[in-house]
């Protein structure tokens, strides 16, 4: 081997360990610096004081340059774990990735600081933050529904944990919608089965969003799938109180009106057993 060969290979080896050291600490950043064949920005290392650098990611952020802003947070974040500056970044670094919609990100994030600084001033924020990352990514009812149940995990503990915080009132919004959402989900699927007329099947999703999501605004159609359903199984009582209950609660309603039809198709009307479940979670929707 010539001698300007070992001098290449062990000079590309030099490069490789020093790249390898910036990535896994910042003791790295020394050595770095030190060798002047190696222009540390262009590797994309920050290396100004976390003061600096979270101005910087202000300045960034006021300007609309919100990928520059969460460069920046994550930056103080990598150099001075644990201080003061860091904890600061870590809620800037959580908004600016939501603003993004890189909501994941900013779950991942905003959960980090959660479980770091649970009792901070800035906790309510950064719980509120991850609950709107969430209801973000909530689909059509056509589509999986997860996100709707971590919206609402994440919005009640906003209520729960922060009762005073100024996030409160538009985490029960969210809170109420990712409801509907889920009960949208029931109300979808319990369709199907009705029109496959698996009757037995469609019950238990419109049963399920009467009792479970009585406050919700699929309840006017689930006890009106209910008359229908029982009233197509031959199962008379319950699609009568189905209708009463409906009625009692809804009377404008259209849901109640096409109820009222189908029920005097048969020769009867709307009227209701005491003793049907139906009737017992008609005491929900009175409260709800």
């Amino acid at each position: 081997m010539t001698y300007a060969k070992s001098v290449g290979m062990r000079r590309v080896a030099r490069i490789a360990l020093v790249s390898l050291t910036l990535v896994g600490a910042g003791s790295g950043l020394t050595a770095c610096q030190s060798d002047p064949d190696i222009d540390i920005t262009k590797l994309g290392v920050e290396t100004d004081p976390p003061e600096t650098l979270y101005n910087q990611g202000l300045a960034n952020m006021k300007a609309g340059k919100m990928a520059e802003a969460s460069k920046k947070f994550d930056a103080i974040d990598r150099q001075s774990p644990f201080t003061d500056w860091a904890r600061k970044a870590l809620v800037m670094s959580t908004f600016t990735k939501y603003r993004m919609g890189a909501n994941d990100d900013a779950i991942s994030t905003g959960n980090r600081y959660l479980k770091q600084y649970p009792r901070s001033d800035d906790s309510a924020y950064v719980q509120y933050l991850v609950g709107l990352s969430y209801s973000k990514q909530i689909a059509d009812v056509t589509q999986d529904q997860k996100a709707a149940g971590k919206t609402i995990d994440a919005m009640t503990a906003v209520v729960k944990n922060y009762p005073d915080s100024e996030y409160v009132e538009d985490a029960q919004a969210k809170i109420r919608f990712a409801r509907d959402q889920l009960a949208g989900k029931e109300m979808q699927i319990g369709r199907y089965y009705l029109e496959r007329k698996e009757y037995l099947a469609a019950i238990q999703r419109f049963r399920s969003v009467v009792e479970q999501y009585s406050n919700t605004n699929q309840v006017e159609e689930a006890l009106a799938r209910l008359t229908e359903t029982y009233f197509a199984m031959g199962i008379v009582e319950e699609a009568q109180t189905a209708a009463a209950v409906l009625g009692r609660n809804y009377p404008d309603s259209q849901w109640y009106a096409d109820s009222y039809k189908l029920l005097q198709s048969g020769g009867v009307e709307p009227r209701e057993n005491k003793g049907s479940w139906i009737s017992r979670a008609a005491i929900k929707l009175a409260g709800a």
